[in-house]
Parts: C-alpha cells; structure tokens; sequence
C-alpha cells in the first residue's frame, strides 16, 4: 500500500510507545495510526492496544482483502 510502514504485530505496541527507548522515529501521541491486516481481525485488536497507549489509532475494517475489493491502490 502507498505510504504503508511495515511494523510486526509482535512489536507493535513499543515501536509506537511515544514513551519506549525503542520507538519509531514517528512515534507520537499526535500521529494517527491506521492499522491493516489481512482480513480486518487482528487489526482490532492492535488498534486497541496501541489506543490503551493513548494513541490515536484505527484499523480498516474486512482489511486488506476489503481494501483491495473496494479498487483502491495496493501496488
């Protein structure tokens, strides 16, 4: 996906801690983070634990699959 930043579920939470000595350089309380998987599920729960950071974060629903359905870019 344009844009797209590859972050593993695994590390998720404190890559995108504003707090964690491990962050990402983007990391902080102002970015908004747009979670997406596969089919939308795991992206839920992510999105909810980065929110319980106090992070502003979504994911998009039915994912990548939906995403691609609906016709948008991917490539």
């Amino acid at each position: 996906m344009p844009g797209a930043l590859v972050v593993e579920r695994n590390v998720l939470e404190w890559r995108f801690d504003p707090r964690s000595d491990a962050r990402l350089p983007i990391a902080s309380y102002d970015l908004h983070v747009v979670v997406i998987c596969s089919e939308g599920y795991t992206s839920s729960l992510a999105a909810a634990s980065l929110q319980d950071l106090g992070l502003r974060a979504t994911d998009v629903i039915g994912g990548f699959a939906a995403w691609k359905a609906a016709g948008l870019p991917h490539t």
